[in-house]
């Protein structure tokens, strides 16, 4: 059999070369975490709180991942189950190729070493019971290592690396201020010489001159030691000033993830965008100018109980019908530029056919129905009097009800009335009928009267003689 020659030998890896990818140092692959929430007596499951809910990312080895988001979208719970400080619910975490999801306390142990965090509280991360030079020293001693020169010279160079005095050795975490207790942090962080850090919140508790100072301390030590960082923080200015790749999160979800460069050139994802929109300019130019901030309207809804689709879609102006009813997957639209959105920014749309805007649907609707102006009670009073005019109706009309003076005077003028259409061969009968009337009349109501009166003499015949007085008339009359 003949030996392959150098030219084979040389182009054998040569050939292999363009196929092969470095492999990331973390993959995270559909990640979640599900906290469950009980009730009763026997804490029975009732619901969950879902922090985390299927994340997935690389880290390449020497860089920087800067994960930025509102308060409660998933952050620092990310970062626990990276560590391996959280069980998680479903997905894997891959660690240089090894799966260590599921890996249980004595298995992670060995792993300690390559993956270490920084928390983000300096105050409750360090024990006040022991000195500085206890706390830095505690992972040499749970990992067995004996550095050179020993444990205690080692601490100390620790200590000088991050920018504090070696005599602080014995002193106690009450005597420091907030930044030298982030750099201690810091300090324990490094003893290992892991590969990689996640840094959760690491300047959120630090004066702006103590957060420039322990940036510029993870650069240098980045630079030094060859460290990868997943940082996590709210400030987008220290994020661009850290990060290579920014990944944007929202309610459990990476909803954005790019190159630094291409991120704050052109955002894709509107919530993305929003996000920048809130970040100050220092420029005396723009004073008194128009702002281009957009304001989201409404609140984050509950882990709990996320919105259906896009978890976003609550709150988007681009929202439409589909991002109701489909989530979007998280995919490339730009090289390196990945984002989950139906209708990104600065990228062709993903669903032209949908043009109908959530926000805009309820307007159209009502534009669509004939608005009618009186409500429903004016409708309900005016059906009734339509019913009654209705031909062949049964109901009985109600009399329209007078005032006391005006019946009397309608009483006493319906005999002149009917005294004025009697016929001329009864002018007795109908004069007498009013002054039968008479007695009954009061005086400031006689008019009526009066005119019955006043037609008696013409009603009747001029030859007729005067009645003559009864019996009873008569003798009254002689008595006198």
């Amino acid at each position: 059999m003949s030996e392959p020659t150098k030219q084979e030998t040389n182009a054998a890896p040569a050939a292999a070369a363009p196929n092969s990818s470095p492999e990331p140092l973390l993959r995270v692959t559909d990640l979640a975490k599900h906290f469950p929430i009980t009730k009763g007596l026997l804490k029975r499951k009732v619901g969950a709180v879902k922090a985390v809910d299927g994340l997935s990312f690389d880290v390449r080895p020497g860089e920087t991942l800067g994960v930025v988001g509102e308060s409660g979208c998933g952050k620092s719970t990310m970062g626990r189950l990276v560590t391996r400080l959280l069980e998680p619910t479903g997905g894997t975490v891959e660690f240089e190729g090894r799966d260590i999801t599921h890996m249980s306390t004595g298995q992670m142990r060995p792993m300690r070493r390559d993956v270490q965090m920084i928390f983000q509280d300096p105050y409750g991360s360090l024990n006040p019971r022991h000195t500085i030079g206890g706390i830095v020293a505690t992972p040499f001693r749970l990992q067995g290592v004996t550095p050179d020169g020993g444990v205690k010279k080692e601490v100390q160079r620790l200590l000088e690396l991050v920018g504090l005095n070696p005599e602080h050795y014995n002193r106690y975490p009450h005597e420091f201020s907030g930044g030298q207790r982030q750099r201690i942090g810091i300090a324990r962080a490094l003893a290992l010489k892991p590969k990689l850090v996640v840094a959760d919140e690491p300047v959120s508790a630090l004066d702006v001159s103590i957060q420039a100072q322990v940036v510029n301390l993870l650069d240098d030590l980045q630079d030094e030691l060859g460290l990868t960082y997943v940082i996590i923080a709210h400030d987008l200015s220290v994020i661009r000033h850290v990060s290579d790749r920014i990944a944007v999160m929202y309610l459990g979800k990476i909803v954005e993830i790019a190159d630094r460069d291409a991120l704050y050139a052109s955002p894709m994802h509107p919530y993305t965008k929003a996000l920048l929109s809130a970040v100050p300019v220092p420029d005396p130019k723009r004073r008194g100018g128009k702002s281009d901030r957009i304001l989201l309207k409404g609140d984050v809804p509950s882990p709990i109980s996320p919105p259906s689709g896009c978890r976003f879609h609550t709150r988007c102006w681009k929202a439409t019908e589909v991002c109701r009813t489909t989530e979007p997957p998280l995919i490339q639209l730009a090289p390196g530029h990945s984002t989950a959105c139906h209708h990104p920014e600065n990228a062709p749309d993903q669903q032209p056919q949908d043009t109908v805007k959530l926000l805009d649907a309820p307007a159209k609707v009502a534009e669509a129905k004939p608005v009618d102006a009186k409500p429903a009670e004016a409708k309900a009073v005016e059906a009734k009097p339509a019913a009654a005019e209705a031909p062949g109706a049964k109901t009985a009309a109600v009399p329209e009800q007078k005032s006391a003076p005006q019946a009397e005077a309608a009483a006493k003028a319906e005999p002149a009335k009917a005294a004025e259409k009697a016929p001329a061969g009864e002018p007795e009968k109908a004069a007498a009928k009013p002054d039968a009337e008479e007695p009954a009349a009061k005086p400031d109501t006689e008019e009526p009267a009066a005119k019955a009166d006043t037609e008696k003499p013409a009603a009747k015949p001029a030859d007729e003689p005067a009645a003559k007085p009864s019996g009873d008339d008569a003798a009254g009359s002689s008595e006198d």
